[in-house]
């Protein structure tokens, strides 16, 4: 069966959400998540402009401002809902792993996880 559109997030995903808790424009978007994760995560023009227009379909973002063909969103709380949902999903894989790592034991099904890594 196929994933439904936006039940998880991508790092572009979640990095255009997240920056846009303030108005911003595409190329503040670009600059301030690479600085934010310090060049890890890059995002292009392509990339960028493409998830916006996704976005304000979906209402997960407005668009807040024109000025020639500069264009500027913010996010809605539709998008805030969306990116809390990541941000909790994102939370219990990372406490997924801690409990597997050190190592648990399953009850229901009688086996011990031991971290192996």
């Amino acid at each position: 069966m196929p994933r439904e559109k936006y039940q998880t997030l991508t790092e572009q995903m979640f990095y255009i959400l997240l920056c846009l808790q303030n108005e911003c424009c595409g190329v503040d978007i670009m600059k301030i998540v690479s600085e934010m994760t310090q060049q890890r995560v890059t995002i292009g023009p392509g990339t960028l402009y493409t998830l916006l227009d996704n976005f304000v379909s979906q209402g997960f973002i407005t668009q807040t401002n024109i000025e020639n063909r500069k264009k500027s969103y913010v996010i809605t709380e539709t998008g805030k809902e969306m990116l809390e949902k990541e941000y909790n999903r994102l939370h219990k894989l990372t406490d997924d792993y801690e409990t597997f790592t050190r190592g648990v034991v399953d009850e229901n099904h009688k086996k011990t996880y031991v971290n192996e890594l």
